[in-house]
């Protein structure tokens, strides 16, 4: 079934559920580009990632066009699935053989898809170097570029600035502050913040525990000695579980509810009912939550989590890989050269309310996150995933604070991510 331009369409099939998840279901977005030359085109690409609303796949769309305009011979669909399904299906197509030619990654998956072979080396492309430094710094590994990010990301606190304001409260700039404004809000009946289960809180505990080493000089010295179990990762990490178990023992967060609660989705609809003053979640979020008809104006600010100031989580995000097996590898590299040209990924940056990876800096449009910008250059900011580091600690730390969500204390937590740590030097050749 064809798709009209700057239309989608939700689709379920069944040939797709047996060879991809057995007898699992998911809700997908196809978009495949009308009057085009879908019909003669002699090769045929696939796109698979996990943005799925309607303003990005918009920008996708577009890229799609504008690439296929330029390549008459090749024609591309794009699939869009939401939430963390997307990784199962990604790894069950490429274990079964059906992998797409080009898909979206995250840390946790690069790490073992490029320990596979399964990444085409992207380091021939011609736009690498319109990449910042930082970005650079996380795309190169071992020599080789495994995948190219579209955007920067950045975690943040939404703040109802109505209900502030009504009870004479104002956004917090440190730790200190944060902490009286949350108590205020408690012993007012109102529970402070609304979190996910996902990503809010383990963003607070990788922000609050690796500040520091993210205001060393030598940072990926630091992130070696801890891939080699010269530093320990789990103590560093140990003053943001400690927060954490606070937040959780003061009642900040209603825990049965987070523990339920699915990221940009359910803590959307429950911030816009305008009851709590804060949020924990991706600024990218914030174009869904206006679609909510909020009755209320709301702003996004770095975490005040630190003693003297705040600190901005943000990761180097929306990555794209090639397919090592696709039997176009060089066309597929070619869209994704495209994909990552100045104008084209600036539609995609601003649609998503993030930062650009490009050295020129630009910025989205959206004025809720203008708080965050100066943190992409003031040296407060920590990397939620970096690449230089041999262990998922995206997924680890979720982990972690699922267990803090269940009753664990911060001790117990990482007493288990030592060993976690452990295991997995052992698994990647490192004695210690």
């Amino acid at each position: 079934m064809r798709i009209g331009k700057n239309t989608w369409m939700i689709c379920l099939t069944a040939a797709a559920l047996l060879i991809v998840s057995g007898c699992s279901a998911w809700t997908s977005s196809f978009y495949e580009p009308e009057n085009t030359q879908d019909q003669t085109a002699e090769k045929r690409l696939t796109f698979f990632g996990f943005k799925y609303e309607a303003l990005n796949v918009q920008a996708i769309e577009k890229a799609l066009h504008g690439y296929m305009e330029k390549h008459t011979d090749t024609n591309i669909m794009y699939e869009g699935i939401k939430g963390i399904d997307y990784y199962d299906i990604l790894e069950k197509r490429i274990k079964t053989g059906h992998a797409d030619d080009i898909f979206m990654v995250d840390q946790a998956s690069v790490l073992e898809l490029a320990k596979n072979g399964k990444l085409a080396d992207l380091s021939d492309l011609s736009t690498l170097d319109n990449f910042s430094d930082l970005v650079k710094s996380q795309m190169l590994v071992n020599g080789k570029v495994n995948y190219v990010p579209t955007t920067i990301s950045a975690f943040g606190l939404y703040c109802n600035e109505d209900l502030l304001k009504k009870y004479k409260q104002r956004i917090p700039n440190n730790l200190e502050e944060f902490m009286k404004v949350c108590d205020f809000f408690v012993k007012k009946g109102i529970t402070p913040i609304i979190a996910n289960n996902d990503i809010s809180l383990k963003t607070i505990a990788i922000g609050r525990g690796m500040y520091s080493v993210y205001q060393q000089k030598d940072i990926a010295k630091q992130m070696e000695q801890f891939n080699r179990g010269e530093a320990d990762l789990a103590d560093t990490l140990q003053p943001g579980f400690d927060l954490v178990e606070t937040m959780l023992k003061r009642g900040y967060v209603n825990v049965e509810q987070t523990l339920k609660t699915e990221k940009t989705k359910d803590d959307l609809v429950d911030f816009a009912k305008g009851e709590n003053p804060f949020m924990l979640t991706g600024a990218w979020a914030a174009p869904r939550l206006r679609d909510l008809n909020l009755k209320f104006s709301f702003s996004i600010h770095p975490y005040p989590i630190l003693a003297d100031g705040s600190v901005m989580v943000m990761n180097i995000d929306t990555r794209v890989a090639v397919n090592t097996d696709s039997t176009h590898v060089e066309e597929a590299k070619q869209f994704v050269e495209y994909l990552t040209q100045k104008d084209v990924m600036w539609e995609f940056v601003n649609s998503l309310s993030s930062f650009s990876p490009l050295e020129e800096k630009r910025n989205s449009e959206d004025p809720a996150i203008s708080p965050m910008s100066p943190y992409m250059e003031n040296g407060r900011s920590v990397l939620g995933s970096d690449d230089n580091l041999d262990y998922p600690i995206w997924n680890l730390t979720r982990t972690c604070v699922e267990m803090l969500l269940k009753g664990a204390n911060s001790a117990e937590v990482t007493s288990q991510l030592r060993e976690q740590l452990k295991q997995l030097r052992e698994d990647n050749g490192h004695a210690n």
